[in-house]
C-alpha cells in the first residue's frame, strides 16, 4: 500500500504540473500521513539535512567552473583545436563535434552547459558548410550527454550522495563508458555522413595546429589535474570542484583575458541560480527518501522482483527499461533523487556492484535528456538552431540507437565498467 501511495502521489502531482521539488516534498508528506506520524518539524529537518551535505559542495563549484569555461574562451579553444586536427576530412565538423564533446565533458560535467557551448559555436559552421541542421543538432545533443559520464560529473556526485556510493569510484568507472560513447558516435557518424554533400574545411598547416595546441594547453591541463589529483589521493571530489573553479577563474582572467572583474557578477549570479535549483531538489528529495526508507519500500520492491534477484543481468535489463520509461517524463536529477534510494538496495541484494550500478543508472538516465518529451538537452540545441523538436528528433535517432546498443554491451559485459576500479584502488 505504501508503494502505491508513493507512486500515485509523485506522478499525480507531476501530472498536475507541480514543480518536481515540491512534488517530492509533498510525496514524503503523503507517506507520513499514510503511516500516521505527520510532523512538520521532521519535514524541515530533512530538508535542511538534504542541503547540508559536504559532498554536495562540489555542485556549485563545478557549475561555476562551467560558466567560467564558456565565458572565458576555454570551450572555444577546445573546438579550435579539434577543427585544426580533423576539420578538413569528410564530415570533419561532425568529428570536431564528437572530439570537442569528449574534451569538454572532462572539464565541466554539465550536459546542458557543454551542449549550449557546442551548439552556439558549431551549428552556424555546420549550416554554412552544408550539413543538414536536424542531423547536426542530433549529433551535438548526443555528444552533450557524454558530460554526465566522463568525470567530473555532477550527476555522479548527486547519485553518490543520495545512495552513499563512492563518488571517486563513480568518477573512475565512468571514464571507459564515456570514451565508448564517443567512439560509438564516431562510428555512427562515419555511416551517416556518407549520404551528405558537404564542404570541406581547409586543411590546417602544422604551424596552425601547433598554435591551436599551445593555445588550448591550459584547457587540456584541467582534466589531467582533476583525474591525477583524484587518482593520487591529493584531493577529494569536492576539493576537485574547488580546484576546477579556481583554475578556470585564473585562466579566464589572467591567461585568456576574456573575462573581466566586471563580468564576474553576472557569471556568479547565473551559477547561483542554477545551484539553487539543484540544491532545493536535493533538499526536497531527502524528505521523500527518508520516508521511502521508513516505509521499507526497497524491501517491498525486493519482494516484487524476487524472481530476478538470482539473475543480475535480467534485473539490470528490467531496471534499464524502467529508467528509459521514466526518462520520458522526468529529468535526470529528479530520477536520481527519486529512484536512486529505491533501486540501489535492490541491486545490492542481487549482488550487483554499486559503482557499476551507479554508472549504468546515470548512463540510462542521460538518454532521457535527448529523447522526447522531456529531452532537456535536445531542446537547448533546438533553441540555438531554431528548428522544431520534431525535426531534431528525426536527426537524433541513429545516435540514440547507438547508445541503446552500448547499454546492451555494458549489461552483457559489466567488466568494461568495473575493470578501471582495480587500477583506482591500487
Amino acid at each position: 500500500m505504501a508503494l502505491a501511495v508513493f507512486l500515485s502521489s509523485l506522478f499525480g502531482l507531476m501530472l498536475l504540473g507541480m514543480p518536481i521539488a515540491f512534488a517530492l516534498m509533498l510525496t514524503g508528506v503523503a507517506l507520513m500521513v499514510h503511516l500516521d506520524f505527520f510532523d512538520a518539524q521532521l519535514v524541515a529537518q530533512n530538508m535542511l539535512s538534504g542541503a547540508d551535505n559536504y559532498p554536495l559542495m562540489a555542485v556549485p563549484f563545478f557549475i561555476l567552473a562551467g560558466e567560467l569555461m564558456n565565458a572565458g574562451g576555454i570551450s572555444q579553444r577546445i573546438i579550435n583545436l579539434a577543427v585544426s586536427l580533423v576539420g578538413h576530412i569528410r564530415g570533419g565538423l561532425g568529428y570536431v563535434t564528437i572530439g570537442a564533446s569528449v574534451m569538454l565533458a572532462s572539464l565541466s560535467g554539465s550536459a546542458i552547459a557543454d551542449t549550449a557551448a557546442l551548439a552556439t559555436l558549431l551549428i552556424p559552421m555546420m549550416r554554412d558548410n552544408g550539413y543538414p541542421v536536424p542531423r547536426s543538432a542530433g549529433l551535438i545533443a548526443s555528444g552533450g550527454i557524454i558530460a554526465p559520464i566522463i568525470p567530473p560529473s555532477m550527476p555522479f556526485i548527486i547519485f553518490g550522495v543520495t545512495t552513499n556510493t563512492s563518488i571517486s569510484g563513480l568518477f573512475m568507472a565512468g571514464i571507459v563508458p564515456g570514451l565508448l560513447m564517443g567512439a560509438g558516435l564516431v562510428i555512427t557518424w562515419m555511416f551517416v555522413v556518407r549520404g551528405m554533400t558537404v564542404k570541406l574545411q581547409p586543411k590546417a598547416s602544422w604551424g596552425e595546429r601547433r598554435h591551436a595546441l599551445f593555445d588550448g594547453v591550459w584547457a587540456l591541463a584541467l582534466p589531467v589535474i582533476i583525474i591525477g589529483g583524484l587518482r593520487g589521493g591529493i584531493f577529494t571530489p569536492t576539493e576537485a570542484a574547488v580546484v576546477a573553479a579556481v583554475y578556470s577563474l585564473v585562466v579566464a582572467l589572467f591567461v585568456y583575458r576574456q573575462v573581466t572583474l566586471k563580468d564576474l557578477v553576472p557569471l556568479l549570479v547565473q551559477a547561483a541560480r542554477t545551484t539553487s535549483t539543484v540544491m532545493f531538489l536535493c533538499a526536497a528529495a531527502l524528505v521523500s527518501s527518508y520516508m521511502v526508507t521508513l516505509a521499507d519500500l526497497p524491501q517491498q520492491m525486493n519482494e516484487m522482483l524476487s524472481p530476478l534477484l538470482e539473475h543480475p543481468k535480467l534485473l539490470m535489463v528490467a531496471i534499464t527499461l524502467l529508467l528509459l520509461a521514466v526518462g520520458t517524463v522526468m529529468d535526470l536529477t529528479p530520477t536520481i533523487l527519486v529512484l536512486g534510494p529505491v533501486l540501489t538496495p535492490l541491486a545490492a541484494a542481487a549482488g550487483i556492484d554499486p559503482t557499476y550500478f551507479g554508472v549504468m543508472f546515470v548512463l540510462t538516465g542521460t538518454l532521457g535528456l535527448i529523447h522526447p518529451p522531456v529531452c532537456t538537452v535536445l531542446n537547448v540545441v533546438c533553441g540555438v538552431a531554431r528548428i522544431s523538436l520534431e525535426s531534431a528528433t528525426r536527426g537524433i535517432w541513429p545516435f540514440l540507437l547507438t547508445y541503446l546498443l552500448l547499454l546492451c554491451l555494458l549489461i552483457a559485459v559489466p567488466e568494461i565498467v568495473t575493470a578501471p576500479l582495480s587500477l583506482f584502488h591500487r
